[in-house]
């Protein structure tokens, strides 16, 4: 006989009380009312659990054979079923997009720049993760993705925009390598497809005609003698301007004409060894009285544990007539673009600037024998900016 919800209500024979097709309500001593199932798979007796009687109800605890019932037609075991079901709740309750964009972060923190990081997680924490930060990975769908970033768009911040969706892209790529996502949602968002098309716009450099008249500025400027000084070491390196305003006293072997710059300070990771020309090293040692006794070679003069900023390099350049002309930065371009018109090997200019073969065998081959030619290099271009700084002295 099935049961009733009367019955139910007034039911106090402890044991088993029967529904029909496995269903049944067992009362035990201690005052419990528990729903169960008792089912056979595979020749063996197995048992369900439905909850307490009365927060799950007669009609819900029947609902719940009903669909264990249909399992077994289709020759699935519920119980299987149901503890696959908890897995996969518990593994998507551990994988929300926070957590593994946050252990992602985690991962690359080895390869990049402090501040790159520091970028990429900032741009997270303020336009993704209050947005589904949240939720599941596995539940967020490419169009939730495309919506978030069309928002960071739509403020005026295209750039900001496609780089947000890049670490996205980059996340859930990190979820499937690792086993928290089964499958890439994200694979088919391009930028190109779901952005407005953006104009390039490359940092101001000097251009070559302006050169010299730029030099003589320089060697007139009467600012602060760290910054005059990290300029000069910029223009006769090519490094970019991170790698000379953090640099570090014990980095420079001034007898062997070296700058070791380790790889925790570039941005590809790997030591960059660059050659010194005679006028770089005279640059240097003129820094010896002012910060020899620091670690950083270009402290900034007003909180000297910290670096100079790079806005501090472009203020000095501003202040000299180059506002919108000229960056720190750019003194990169200006370098590759007369060497490579001198005829110096382009490959030889690219390891100056640090960019990294990608080709292995290469790369160890290049490191090996482009130090000597680099050198050579390095004097040519320190020689060339001399001699036209004084052939347009007044």
């Amino acid at each position: 006989m099935k049961l009733t919800g009367a019955k139910l209500r007034t039911l106090k024979q402890l044991g088993k009380h029967s529904d029909g097709a496995g269903l049944y309500l067992e009362l035990t001593p201690a005052g419990g009312r528990y729903w169960r199932m008792k089912y056979r798979f595979a020749g063996k007796e197995n048992r369900l659990a439905f909850g307490v009687y009365p927060e799950v109800s007669l009609k819900e605890a029947r609902e719940r054979r009903d669909f264990a019932r249909q399992a077994l037609d289709r020759g699935d075991d519920p119980g299987a079923l149901r503890k696959a079901a908890k897995a996969k709740i518990m593994h998507e309750a551990a994988n929300t997009f926070e957590t593994v964009a946050r252990d992602w972060l985690a991962h690359q923190a080895g390869r990049w720049e402090f501040v790159t990081l520091q970028r990429t997680q900032a741009s997270l924490e303020a336009d993704i993760f209050p947005v589904f930060g949240h939720r599941p990975m596995a539940s967020i769908t490419a169009r939730e993705v495309m919506q978030a970033v069309k928002k960071i768009e739509e403020r005026g911040a295209g750039e900001m925009a496609i780089r947000v969706l890049q670490r996205i892209k980059a996340a859930f790529r990190y979820a499937v390598t690792h086993g928290r996502i089964d499958t890439n949602p994200m694979l088919d968002l391009v930028p190109g497809e779901i952005l407005k098309p953006r104009r390039v716009t490359h940092r101001p450099a000097l251009a070559e005609r302006d050169l010299p008249e730029f030099l003589v500025k320089l060697a007139a400027y009467r600012g602060d003698p760290h910054t005059l000084h990290a300029l000069r070491l910029l223009m006769l390196t090519a490094v970019r301007p991170g790698e000379v305003r953090g640099a570090r006293w014990e980095e420079f072997d001034l007898d062997a004409n070296l700058w070791r710059i380790p790889a925790e300070r570039m941005k590809m990771r790997a030591e960059h060894v660059v050659p010194l020309s005679r006028q770089a090293v005279e640059v240097v040692k003129a820094m010896q009285p002012l910060t020899g006794h620091r670690g950083l070679t270009f402290p900034s003069p007003y909180y000297p544990s910290k670096s100079l900023s790079e806005n501090t390099l472009n203020s000095a350049l501003a202040r000299m007539g180059y506002k919108g002309e000229a960056t720190a930065h750019g003194f990169r371009a200006l370098f590759s673009t007369i060497a490579n018109e001198a005829g110096w090997s382009p490959e030889v200019i690219e390891r100056q600037l640090a960019h990294v073969e990608r080709n292995q065998v290469r790369a160890a081959y290049n490191r090996s024998t482009y130090v000597q030619d680099r050198t050579k290099l390095m004097q040519w271009w320190a020689d060339r900016l001399e001699a036209g700084s004084q052939n347009h002295a007044p």
